[in-house]
């Protein structure tokens, strides 16, 4: 009997864990033989003890990024190779999660066919990406102008941008991340220059223009 390629799931949301577990389960060839709902010591411990032959790494895990996490279980476990998954469909996050030692990235809108194609192409040495990734790199070759690219905030600054896109002020901003209006002002001021946006206006524009999901 063909031995079944082990996996482990990283996703922070319960529902969505049990359901690629279910999903991947569902095909002999696999198996999956934990589900870890965040980033911490324990968890990462648990990928070094079972050593999978893949981890699913959702990037927007807490309370490590799964970019972050990425690096982290390459070196606890170097035989386990990553796949990114998200809501995400920018080409940058799949390149920073290349960059940290992944090999696959696969957008959560992808079909079930690409999800084995990638656990196969992985386990294989592969690089794999997903055909949406694709297809917006391709896009972008054609576009003269330099678009905006979200993956170079922090993570603080993400969360201070979803809540302008979600209307708040600075001083709610401020009331509600424990900072003073100060602080989110600079933060505001980051986001605009690292995104090369001039003000507000344009910013909210570009978040809704890109469908993004922040």
């Amino acid at each position: 009997m063909t031995k079944k390629i082990t996996i482990i799931i990283f996703d922070d949301h319960n529902l969505v864990a049990e359901m690629w577990s279910e999903l991947i389960n569902s095909d002999e060839r696999f198996a999956v033989v934990a589900i870890c709902n965040d980033t911490t010591d324990a968890s990462i411990e648990i990928v070094k003890s079972k050593r999978p032959d893949i981890v699913i790494m959702d990037i927007n895990i807490q309370p490590i990024s799964g970019i972050d996490a990425t690096k982290l279980i390459k070196k606890g476990s170097p035989g386990s190779k990553v796949i990114g998954v998200s809501m995400h469909n920018q080409p940058s996050f799949a390149k920073r999660m290349l960059k940290n030692g992944a090999l696959g990235y696969v957008t959560k809108s992808s079909q079930k066919s690409e999800m084995f194609e990638a656990l196969l192409s992985v386990h294989a040495g592969k690089v794999f990406v997903c055909k949406e990734i694709q297809e917006n790199l391709s896009k972008m070759v054609f576009e003269d102008d330099e678009q905006p690219d979200i993956s170079k905030l922090s993570e603080r600054e993400i969360e201070v941008l979803k809540h302008i896109q979600n209307g708040l002020s600075s001083k709610e901003i401020a009331e509600k991340l424990f900072l003073s209006t100060r602080t989110v002002e600079v933060h505001r001021s980051n986001v605009l220059k690292k995104l090369n946006l001039k003000n507000t206006a344009s910013l909210l524009k570009f978040i809704h223009n890109s469908s993004l999901d922040i």
